[in-house]
């Protein structure tokens, strides 16, 4: 297997990615949107949930023979190619700060390996499995999936269309049963069964009960549901299932539970792709899982609204003009803060961004804003002073009552295991959450 690894936010030369040219070819310049039309598992779903994360965002950006990449962080593969993107702050091939933010923000389980001990088909796996208890509980809040069905009967109480053909093989001679078929409305789908027979297989590895337990609920409507299961059929119902794509705006979340699923039980039969030129993988957004991690963190002292979710809509002008989404807006009305979750280097945090947070703090009557930024070596925060005066009239001077203060949140990089990782984030959590609250 050809493997190459790289790190979210960095220009890498095209020549580094001659032994994955297939997997460089086939992603670079191209949208997120496109990836996960030829099968690339994007978490999350890009048009619905992620604010940072469009459709129209490479992974891979072409740029003066080099490949740059974004925020995002996670495996891709062409037949025995593989493209790992870690993040920034990984060191000899763990990446502790990735496991750390999917089992905050996710609630992924600590026995998820992505160390080097397990192969990186055995890493993408187990993501993707992990993410299943998510997206069936998000898929059912709107109800069991409903839709037309044919089914075949035999018996003397014909209620649709005769199938000859069918007819003259079961029923010769004649007993009194006529075979037919009916379209009928019902929760026992090609979509439901593909449901029950990822619930099946995953309860055959090792974690798979301890993953499921968290959605014993769901799973039992499944089951309920789905009378006419057999394991037998599962390449059928997979097959289905990649006929009938999920289209309708409603069932969005079932329309990725789908792809999900389909990856998942595919997994036993092609080892994602290999022995095929198809593109696959699984990608995170690393703005998202920032963000969310930030919101596990000082959450209980902020409003946190969403933009894609259209919760907690904010506007900057009267007559519901400016409609602005800040990532956090402080609860203390006295002394309001605003901040602002940046998955950025500290240099790169500048320009649009200081005029964003400005903006959003003249809106709210706030005199302190903050940019939360993973930092990994020893860098102090940068305290920025508004200033006030024109150069013009030669009397700029920074205001003492308003300013905005990069504050970064030191990720261990110089440990041996991730139980040491865990015990010192703890303590540069402590420090951020001092930093912010006094």
């Amino acid at each position: 297997m050809k493997q190459l690894k790289i790190k979210d936010n960095q220009c890498n030369p095209v020549v580094d990615f001659y032994e994955v040219k297939e997997v460089a070819s086939r992603v670079a310049d191209k949208t997120l949107e496109q990836l996960e039309r030829e099968g690339v598992f994007v978490f999350p779903t890009v048009i619905t949930e992620s604010d940072d994360l469009t459709k129209d965002q490479m992974i891979l950006q072409s740029f003066n023979n080099m490949y740059v990449s974004g925020n995002v962080m996670g495996f891709l593969g062409v037949g025995d190619e593989r493209l790992v993107i870690e993040s920034r702050f990984s060191k000899d091939d763990n990446d502790f700060f990735f496991q750390y933010l999917l089992e905050r923000v996710l609630e992924f389980p600590n026995f998820i390996d992505l160390e080097t001990s397990a192969s990186q088909d055995d890493r993408l796996f187990n993501l993707l499995l992990c993410l299943f208890p998510k997206y069936l509980r998000a898929a059912m809040r709107k109800g069991l999936f409903k839709t037309y069905i044919r089914n075949q009967y035999n018996d003397g109480n014909v209620r649709g269309s005769i199938d000859v053909a069918r007819h003259i093989k079961k029923n010769t001679p004649f007993v009194g049963n006529i075979a037919y078929s009916q379209r009928e409305y019902s929760y026992d789908n090609y979509l439901i069964e593909l449901l029950r027979h990822t619930i099946e297989f995953i309860k055959g590895k090792s974690c798979g009960r301890l993953l499921l337990n968290t959605v014993k609920d769901e799973i039992s409507q499944v089951v309920q549901a789905t009378p006419q299961y057999k394991a037998s059929d599962r390449r059928k119902i997979i097959d289905e299932n990649r006929k009938n794509v999920v289209r309708h705006a409603y069932y969005h979340e079932y329309r990725s539970l789908q792809q999900l699923c389909i990856l998942i039980l595919r997994n036993e039969q092609h080892q994602y792709g290999n022995g095929t030129r198809n593109v696959y993988g699984i990608l995170f957004d690393g703005a998202w899982l920032w963000e969310e991690y930030m919101n596990t963190l000082i959450g209980d002292a902020f409003y946190h609204p969403r933009n894609k979710a259209g919760d907690g809509a904010q506007r900057l002008f009267d007559g519901k003009y400016g409609l602005i989404y800040p990532d956090f807006i402080g609860k203390d009305r006295m002394n309001r803060i605003i901040a602002d979750a940046k998955y950025k280097p500290l240099n790169n945090i500048s320009g649009k961004d200081y005029l964003q947070v400005l903006a959003y703090m003249l809106r709210f009557d706030s005199k302190q804003g903050y940019y939360l930024y993973p930092e990994a070596g020893e860098a102090q925060d940068l305290i920025l002073k508004l200033n006030k005066g024109t150069t013009y009239e030669n009397n700029v001077a920074p205001r003492q009552d308003v300013s905005i203060t990069k504050c970064g949140l030191q990720i261990p990089c110089n440990v041996t295991n991730y139980s040491e990782f865990v015990e010192q984030v703890k303590k540069s959590e402590a420090v951020l959450r001092g930093k912010i609250f006094g």
